[in-house]
């Protein structure tokens, strides 16, 4: 457990930092937020495509090569799922928040973007290692 937490100490932070603004933190209601169309979709796409890409760059930063069962489940579907969990915690146990299919699909959009990113990392990390 002390060598996960030594490898991926920013995904980790990324993970609480999503459970905390998903839970239990609400924007005073004195902050006006911009009228942006879909802002709390585009939120959620930002929050889990952000956390994906960066479990990708820890891993690709502490391993050689791909294990691509394992980039799958850590960086593409215990994301989602978190998102799915949050959700329905959202809807079952707080009162001052609602979960949303929508929400959930947004997630879903940001962590399948990640593996674009995560390739796109892992062709640089690659071309760079040969350069070397």
């Amino acid at each position: 457990m002390i060598q996960k937490l030594k490898r991926y100490p920013l995904s980790i932070l990324t993970i609480a930092v999503v459970w905390y603004l998903s839970i239990w933190f609400l924007p005073p209601d004195y902050i006006e937020l911009p009228s942006i169309n879909f802002l709390d979709k585009w939120t959620h796409f930002i929050m889990y495509g952000g956390t994906c890409s960066v479990i990708w760059f820890e891993y690709l930063r502490s391993h050689d090569s791909l294990n691509w069962q394992r980039l799958l489940l850590w960086a593409w579907l215990a994301p989602v799922i978190m998102g799915g969990v949050i959700e329905i915690v959202q809807e079952q146990c707080t009162a001052n928040r609602c979960g949303e299919w929508l929400d959930f699909a947004a997630d879903t959009v940001g962590c399948t973007l990640a593996i674009v990113i995560g390739l796109l990392m892992n062709y640089l990390k690659q071309r760079y290692d040969r350069k070397s």
